[in-house]
Order: C-alpha cells, then sequence, then structure tokens
C-alpha cells in the first residue's frame, strides 16, 4: 500500500481504539516516525494530511526540517545528548525522553539561557530493563519534588517502551503502569501532565485503549527500514 493508504489505515485504528476505550475522537494522536525514512517520504506523509513527525536523531532531523513546510510539527523521540540540547530546543515542539533528573536540570539551565521553554516528557523505565534508560517509577516519585520545582521547562507528561512482547496484549499492563502513574504524579502535584507517549507499530491500539495521547508509529507507516550493514573486517 502506499504511504497515503497506510496512513488512512492507521488513523482508522486508531479512531476504533479511541471508541473501544469512550474516549472522545482525536484525543490520540500520531507521531509519525521518520527516523532513516528520507524527506522526500515524509513530504509525500505530509501532503497525505500527517503533521506530526518523530525523528530519533537531531541530526537527520535537521537535514529533513528545511525540506517540510512551515507547519510541520517536530519530536525528538530518541535520546538527547547534551551536546545537542541547544538545537533541539530550537526545532523540536516536544522532546520525548528525557530520561534523569540530570539531563531536565540541564534542559532547565539551557533554556533559562535562551529563553525557551521547552515542552518534555520523561522516559519510564516500566519493564525495568537493564537495556533501556529512563527513570524507573520509585525514582521518579523520589525526584518528582525537585523536578517540578524546575521553571523554565514545562513537564507535558510521560513516555515508556515497555519490554518486547509477541502479543499486544502482553503490553496492556506497562501502559497501565504508566497511565496509572502519570495520574498519581498529577494529583499529587497539581500539573496537568496531559501526554501519553506509548505505542509502536506493533501494539498502538491497545496503548490508546490504555490512554496514550500520542503514538509513535513508523514501520506500518513508512514500511520497513533499510540500516547500513555493520562493516566487515
Amino acid at each position: 500500500m502506499s504511504i497515503q493508504q497506510n496512513l488512512e489505515h492507521i488513523i482508522s485504528r486508531i479512531r476504533a481504539a479511541e471508541a473501544r476505550a469512550g474516549r472522545p475522537k482525536g484525543s490520540a494522536r500520531l507521531v509519525a516516525v521518520s527516523k532513516t525514512f528520507p524527506a522526500c517520504d515524509v513530504l509525500a506523509c505530509y501532503d497525505a494530511g500527517q503533521r506530526v513527525f518523530g525523528e530519533n536523531r537531531v541530526q537527520e532531523a535537521l537535514e529533513k526540517i528545511p525540506a517540510l513546510p512551515p507547519d510541520t510539527e517536530w519530536h525528538l523521540i530518541g535520546p538527547l545528548q547534551r551536546n545537542k540540547v541547544r538545537k533541539a530546543l530550537e526545532h523540536f515542539t516536544l522532546i520525548h525522553a528525557v530520561d534523569s533528573l540530570r539531563l531536565a536540570q540541564f534542559l532547565d539551565t539551557v533554556a533559562q539561557e535562551t529563553g525557551k521553554r521547552p515542552r518534555i516528557l520523561l522516559e519510564v523505565n516500566v519493564g525495568a530493563e537493564d537495556s533501556k534508560f529512563g527513570f524507573s517509577p520509585e525514582l521518579l516519585e523520589r525526584d518528582w519534588e525537585e523536578l517540578a520545582r524546575l521553571g523554565h521547562i514545562e513537564i507535558a507528561g510521560l513516555m515508556c517502551i515497555p519490554p518486547p512482547v509477541d502479543d499486544p496484549e502482553e503490553a496492556r499492563p506497562y501502559f497501565r503502569r504508566l497511565r496509572e502513574l502519570r495520574d498519581s504524579l498529577a494529583v499529587k502535584s497539581g500539573m496537568p501532565l496531559p501526554e501519553l507517549s506509548m505505542g509502536m507499530s506493533h501494539d498502538f491500539e491497545t496503548a490508546v485503549e490504555e490512554g496514550a495521547t500520542l503514538v509513535r508509529v513508523g514501520t506500518a507507516l513508512f514500511g520497513g527500514r533499510a540500516y547500513a550493514p555493520a562493516p566487515s573486517f
């Protein structure tokens, strides 16, 4: 199928999941994960009606941003290195993967220096996986008061990547845990924390049913990625 057909199919599945959960139409938004895909594919997706795109790396995004119309919304969904923070604050509407108090404090400092007020999400390692970054739920609750005091960033909500599973239903407890954690922190702090970034190509419908406001879909939209082979020595 074409990118336009894929987009229409994904949006219809998101809307159906919203309806099953009794959620308002449009309460979950698609972030089209365009990492590794060329600007021409991103533009084709834009022309089909998509406006929000997610990139993993600042440098790759900077190569594509000039090729897209100015109303395109760019999200940084991959890990953020400190030396890329200034560029990220210039070009991204939302930073999804702030994975430590230290990084949040650094973002706050740079935001103060530059006059920016970035919207960020805090990444939570809901599966307690050694291979993944992010706050444990316990650490996030412990660090919450310090995070909430940062005056130059807007904590918009939480983000997670659950452990890989074959059946999307197996991801449901992780999505539910993130939503419950967000709700608890919102009540504790009085902050609205409207965003939950969770769900990808294989499980986004389950994530929407559990409260996702942002789902990150790439493969189901653009097709499989062709990564460069590792060099042989």
